[in-house]
């Protein structure tokens, strides 16, 4: 059986468990266009924040 050779320090207990606390990022779907977006975030298709137009709206061009 393996056995430590070692105490490990509260320093390197706390390194290993970091990443338990990570958590997925939230998404809230937007009020005009329906979309998910990030909180606090420019919505992308339509380039508005906080109901003021910030952003020129993507627009995908047609590949022919």
């Amino acid at each position: 059986m393996a056995v430590p050779k070692r105490k490990t320090s509260p320093m390197k207990r706390g390194f290993r468990r970091s990443a338990d606390a990570l958590a997925q990022p939230t998404y809230v779907e937007d009020k005009d266009s329906g979309e998910l977006r990030r909180p606090h975030h420019v919505d992308l298709k339509s380039g508005m924040y906080r109901g003021r137009m910030v952003l020129k709206p993507k627009t995908v061009a047609a590949e022919d």
